[in-house]
């Protein structure tokens, strides 16, 4: 029914459904013929970049993306690809938006929030030697798990590509505010102070981690006794008395709150760009089952812990683990 419209508006953009219909038209060679084309001529590429939606050169920048990601996977033996740009992707595609949009107020402020996201993100990366060549741990066990071939479909339509497309998505309230109806109001100071605040608990989160991280493993090499959390060897204080995923639970929140901003913009409370939220949820809501079905083999009280404290919504913590 008509109120009902006014709260949901799944509509997707006039842009985004135009351009899709001439790719279909177009043809697969055709289009690949005008992208090297584009490339070999730079003023072509961006007269290109200028003439079409900032939608659709981001989701270009994306695809090509993806392309490599997916093929840097079994060439270096490293399918941790999209983990080294996990924290950077997402603030590239929202100052394009902001640079088309002639530096409009509101997504100049959504650019500078999600950069200020990404440079935490990957300082925190870099200091546990993400960038130093490592793996992510979940890999390994997913290819002993997996057949080859297998794991290679997984490469080439989950780990390479859908997890990028996902990062794309997330931004995507972007779209909704380079053509906002709305100025800034009070909707955006909201959205702001939301994305600032579950930052900042991301942050105080990741630096408990560290922190203990960091001295369990200097008192193992020193071979010392480890009690307490250490003889657990996982956290379960702080920030973690609460939510056994305080840093999980904040990443999804800074999106969410990422969201209200196309809201604040003029559209419906539920509209197309809420995707990216959506998955986003659900992507953790997967990964952290099968991450704590490793950590739970790896330290037996980590399923006391899990009986006793919250996933990831911070709640009243059940009885303290003995730590013995």
């Amino acid at each position: 029914n008509s109120n009902m419209a006014v709260y949901i508006d799944l509509t997707l953009p006039s842009t985004l459904v135009a351009t899709w219909q001439q790719l279909v038209t177009m043809g697969g060679a055709k289009v690949m013929e005008n992208v090297l084309a584009a490339v070999r001529n730079p003023v072509q590429l961006y007269d290109w970049y200028m003439s079409v939606d900032p939608l659709v050169s981001g989701a270009a920048l994306m695809f090509l993306i993806a392309i490599y990601s997916t093929l840097m996977g079994p060439i270096t033996g490293n399918y941790s690809q999209v983990d080294k740009m996990w924290s950077i992707t997402p603030f590239v595609y929202m100052w394009n938006f902001a640079y088309r949009s002639g530096w409009n107020q509101r997504l100049v402020v959504m650019a500078c929030l999600s950069t200020v996201w990404g440079l935490r993100l990957t300082f925190n990366f870099w200091r546990r030697g993400g960038y130093s060549g490592d793996e992510d741990y979940r890999w390994p066990v997913l290819r002993k798990m997996l057949h080859p071939l297998l794991f290679q479909l997984l490469n080439l339509l989950f780990i390479g590509t859908y997890q990028h497309l996902l990062l794309y998505l997330i931004v995507l309230p972007a779209s909704v505010a380079y053509n906002a109806s709305l100025s800034w109001n009070h909707l955006d100071t909201v959205a702001a102070s939301l994305f600032t605040f579950f930052v900042l608990f991301e942050t105080i989160a990741d630096q408990q981690q560290y922190t203990f991280q960091t001295e369990k493993y200097r008192l193992k090499n020193a071979g010392k006794t480890l009690t307490g959390d250490y003889a657990l060897g996982f956290r379960t204080s702080g920030l973690f008395r609460y939510t056994r995923h305080p840093n999980f639970f904040a990443e999804q929140s800074v999106w969410v709150s990422f969201y209200v901003f196309s809201i604040a913009s003029g559209a419906a409370p539920i509209n197309w760009s809420i995707i990216g939220a959506v998955l986003l949820i659900l992507l953790f809501q997967g990964s952290t089952i099968f991450t704590e079905s490793i950590t739970a083999k790896k330290y037996p009280a980590y399923r006391e812990y899990q009986k006793t404290t919250s996933t990831f919504v911070p709640f009243f913590p059940g009885p303290q683990l003995k730590k013995d």
